[in-house]
């Protein structure tokens, strides 16, 4: 259902009329102005050591999502258990695979099992291929592909070297592969982290018609420099990333990632009090449910 605000506010009872049916569709997860609104997740892992603590805190905050490492075969019940318990909705989960030979497909295999039982539909990916040239890795991820269509799963590969390095290498990797179930996963902080001279918002342009999956990282803009501050603290225009989004009209999951500073130890406190800014940041940026 479309709720629609009145067209202009001539009075000063309609300028106030106007607002409150504003704050209200807010209130209730309705996005006024026709913005999209998008699931966020917050990854377990930006919790560092603190992780169990983050099933109860993200839903204390407003998230109703997960970004989690896919569960082993023996841990799947537990975990969809602990989730449901916290009210918890995965969201995306994290793979793994080698892709310099063909025992990868075996694992992937078992980890997108692992994302239907879930009900998950996305699976991060950020494959290696220490040993294998890039085209064999490729080829890997094409088979990987198909398992993926099977049940249901949409592989996103991170913005990591040296398949998704930064948005012409995204595009490359996308065009080579050619493949609906492999996909971007777009990591707005590991564009500088990885790249001199681009930004997130331009490498986004060029690669947004096969992003899948986005993740919300901040950074200092240095070159290799472990510094990933709370969202809003750093360089990364992130206005600018939904304005990219919102024009191309992209409705799928945002995932929250926080690392810190590298030889900057948090405590619990300090780790709940950065997620919890980089969430307030978000919703003033874009509209999430």
């Amino acid at each position: 259902m479309r709720h629609f605000l009145p067209a202009a506010a001539h009075s000063r009872r309609d300028f106030l009329y106007a607002a409150g049916a504003a704050a209200a569709l807010s209130l209730i997860g309705v996005p006024a102005h026709g913005a999209l609104a998008r699931p966020l997740a917050c990854r377990l892992a930006s919790y560092g050591k603190f992780q169990d603590a983050a099933w109860a805190h993200l839903p204390s905050i407003g998230v109703k999502h997960l970004f989690l490492s896919v569960p082993a075969p023996d841990q799947l019940e537990p975990t969809m258990a602990r989730l449901a318990a916290h009210s918890l909705t995965p969201l995306v989960v994290r793979g793994d695979a080698d892709l310099s030979s063909a025992a990868c497909l075996d694992a992937l295999t078992v980890q997108l099992a692992a994302c239907k039982t879930m009900g998950v539909h996305y699976m991060f990916l950020s494959p290696k291929h220490a040993s294998a040239p890039k085209d064999t890795a490729i080829a890997y991820l094409r088979q990987a592909g198909d398992i993926a269509k099977e049940h249901g799963v949409t592989i996103s590969l991170e913005t990591h070297p040296d398949l998704g390095t930064n948005g012409d290498v995204h595009v490359e990797t996308m065009t080579a592969l050619d493949h609906p179930n492999v996909r971007v996963n777009f990591d707005t902080g590991n564009i500088t982290y990885y790249n001199r001279d681009r930004n997130a918002v331009d490498e986004l342009k060029k690669a947004v018609d096969y992003v899948a999956t986005v993740e919300v990282k901040e950074h200092n803009g240095a070159l290799e420099s472990w510094t990933f501050p709370p969202l809003g603290k750093g360089i990364v225009d992130f206005r600018g990333v939904f304005a990219v989004l919102d024009a191309h009209g992209y409705a799928g999951p945002v995932t929250l990632e926080f690392e810190g500073t590298k030889g900057v130890e948090l405590n619990e406190a300090q780790t709940k009090a950065a997620i919890e800014e980089s969430v307030r940041y978000l919703r003033s940026v874009g509209t999430f449910v």
